[in-house]
């Protein structure tokens, strides 16, 4: 049963990410004043991973074999987060002492292995009464293929294209779930919920309308409980992590040990972000609008359970480390959910030659032109070829490391021969036999594993009707009971193309006095990520004249000066405001070459095009620079 009370519940953000620090469930179940702990280890590379892994492992497996496979068998092969697991088992005791409970998207494509290894763990560690569950319904590898014989297209939601046009064989297929399945498991009595690919913020949403005994219809409290889980969904992020005003963070050594964050959810929607007790970062109202800008893609946050209309946004600091988030509208559901499509596309390999000192740009032309005059007509089993300086060399470095450049050669190709290291007519010989005729300063990387060419994957995001899905909520107790969770009744359909507009009534950019030249991001803060080959990139302020500055300054058209000929690709980009925290934001269509998994630049994720637009020069007014910069 949910608790009686409607105090808010208080939620813990573990994880962001695979990689993300082992101590963290631990601590924060052992703080008696947190109700529930959740944590995200998913991203489109690992599911990748695992949903390709798990093709392989069962092509290997005759019918039925994997069934007679004892638990740890299964778990050689396992295509699950296993640093979760690293992370699970410290923090068994403080789960049961403090009747904390855990939802997390960590089983991948294994999620009902995990549930049961998770089982078998609080079982040897003397906590057999912590009652698990998992739930089903992301794999949708079946659906797609039956789709596509049926002759549906799964047009992209990047660059609108049809599957057929993509060329590939999917090998798998994932969808994101809902947080009303892990809702569903918490009011069976499931102290430890294990999913797949439930969207990042689901398990916020599952636990607070557990709590509050929230029904579907209740949008405002859901799409509330949808933008704290995206704000506590990357864990430090929104204590710190990756925020401008990083600097600020030193002075004191509190960047060492950025806190985990705390959502408190009343029975409304709306939360107060807090943090980790005795812990770096911070939580102030610039951390929050920050992650509250990371990878979104408009005014509308779309999940499966509710649509967030974020554009009446308000943030205020409601005491030391703690923020109130208000504002937030509930929408209908999408019909569809958002489906993640693999297929292998083919090998890569790369090359790193380092340059230092003087005509950098003419070494590097000079080395390129020689590789593609060795490569000649060969050039066409290449799917992809690109040179990349990275960096500059500058006059009178401090030292040798600072002035070197680093020359990347990048490769693909769906030919796994020509990409062999050993044969005289590849890619590593092309590179490798015209070194002795380079430019001056030439040096080569003594780590050759980058040039092993290595399998890779595509990513194509589309939309899936959730009437498809099986979603299904299993209780590893009691009776062993299944739940099938029924696709939203009342839904709404929404266009492609999200609300996207200039700033009404600009004013003239002189009307605030004298300007001088300076970097964007002396005055201004932002987020930037990826969702697939989009990027995100939202800016924000701090003062409302700078607001009023901000917004008639930073057009469409501004950003594309701003990116520059060779940044912007010509794809459309769209615009739209958040008043409440001071905030332009963009979305740039399929910027980032395929996202993740196939990428050739070395911006996969998006997370650098914020501070690279961020440290261009414009025209500021004197009196923001007065102030002293971020």
């Amino acid at each position: 049963m949910a608790p009686s009370t409607r105090r808010p519940v208080r939620i813990a953000g573990c994880s962001g990410g695979f990689t993300d620090r082992s101590r963290a469930i631990k601590s924060m179940a052992e703080d008696p004043d947190v109700d529930a702990v959740i944590g995200d280890w998913m991203a489109e590379m690992t599911m990748t991973m695992h949903g390709s892994g798990k093709a392989k492992n069962q092509a290997k497996l005759p019918a039925g074999a994997k069934e007679s496979l004892s638990l740890e068998e299964r778990m050689k092969t396992a295509m699950y987060a296993e640093t979760f697991v690293q992370c699970f088992e410290p923090a068994i005791e403080a789960l049961s002492k403090n009747q904390c409970k855990l939802a997390v998207n960590a089983g991948a494509s294994d999620t009902e292995l995990l549930a049961q290894v998770c089982q078998k763990m609080v079982q040897d560690a003397g906590h057999g009464h912590l009652k698990i569950a998992w739930v089903e319904g992301d794999d949708v590898t079946q659906q797609v293929n039956r789709l596509i014989k049926e002759g549906e297209q799964f047009e992209s939601l990047m660059h609108g294209k049809k599957l057929e046009e993509w060329g590939m064989e999917p090998i798998c297929a994932q969808a994101y779930l809902g947080g009303l399945g892990i809702a569903e498991a918490l009011r069976q009595g499931a102290d430890i919920v294990i999913c797949g690919r439930v969207a990042d913020a689901a398990p916020v949403i599952g636990v607070a309308a557990w709590w509050h005994g929230w029904n579907a219809d209740q949008l405002d409290e859901l799409a509330g409980a949808l933008i704290a889980g995206h704000l506590i969904e990357c864990s430090a992020y929104v204590t710190g992590g990756y925020y401008g005003g990083f600097k600020e963070f030193m002075k004191d050594k509190k960047h060492v040990n950025m806190g985990f964050p705390i959502a408190e959810i009343d029975e409304k929607g709306e939360c107060v972000i807090v943090k980790e007790k005795n812990t770096g970062g911070a939580v102030n109202v610039g951390t929050v609008a920050s992650q509250l800008l990371y990878e979104i893609q408009g005014p509308w946050y779309y999940n499966c359970d509710v649509v967030a209309d974020i554009t009446g946004v308000v943030m205020e600091q409601a005491g030391e480390d703690a923020v109130r988030v208000t504002g937030v509208k509930g929408l209908p559901p999408p019909p569809t959910t958002k489906v993640g499509i693999t297929a292998p596309a083919g090998f890569q390999a790369e090359w790193h030659i380092y340059f230092v000192g003087l005509d950098i740009e003419e070494k590097c032309r000079f080395t390129e032109d020689q590789i593609r005059y060795a490569i000649g007509d060969n050039i066409s089993k290449f799917t992809t070829l690109k040179f990349h300086q990275n960096g500059s060399s500058p006059i009178d470095a401090r030292n040798q490391d600072v002035a070197t450049v680093d020359f990347r050669i990048f490769a693909q190709s769906r030919d796994p021969e020509v990409m062999r290291p050993d044969i005289p007519n590849g890619f590593n010989r092309w590179v490798l036999e015209v070194f002795l005729q380079s430019a001056p300063g030439a040096s080569l990387s003594n780590d050759l594993r980058q040039i092993a060419p290595k399998p890779y994957y595509e990513y194509w995001v589309s939309l899936l009707p959730q009437t498809e899905l099986n979603h299904r909520v299993h209780c590893l107790f009691g009776e062993n009971k299944i739940i099938k969770m029924d696709a939203p009744t009342q839904t709404r359909t929404y266009p492609k193309q999200q609300p996207s507009y200039e700033t009404t009534e600009p004013r003239a950019l002189d009307s605030w006095g004298e300007t001088e030249r300076a970097p964007l991001g002396y005055i201004v803060l932002g987020r930037s990520g990826d969702k697939a080959s989009d990027c995100n990139a939202g800016f924000f302020v701090r003062h409302a004249d700078e607001w009023e500055w901000l917004r008639s300054f930073l057009t469409i058209d501004k950003l594309k000066e701003l990116l520059g000929p060779e940044e912007y690709k010509g794809k459309p980009i769209d615009r739209f405001e958040i008043p409440g925290i001071k905030a332009v934001h963009f979305l740039l269509h399929d910027h980032l070459d395929r996202g993740y998994n196939g990428c050739s630049t070395y911006d996969t994720l998006g997370k650098n095009a914020c501070e690279y637009i961020r440290a261009k020069t414009v025209e500021i007014p004197k009196k923001f620079l007065e102030r002293g910069r971020v």
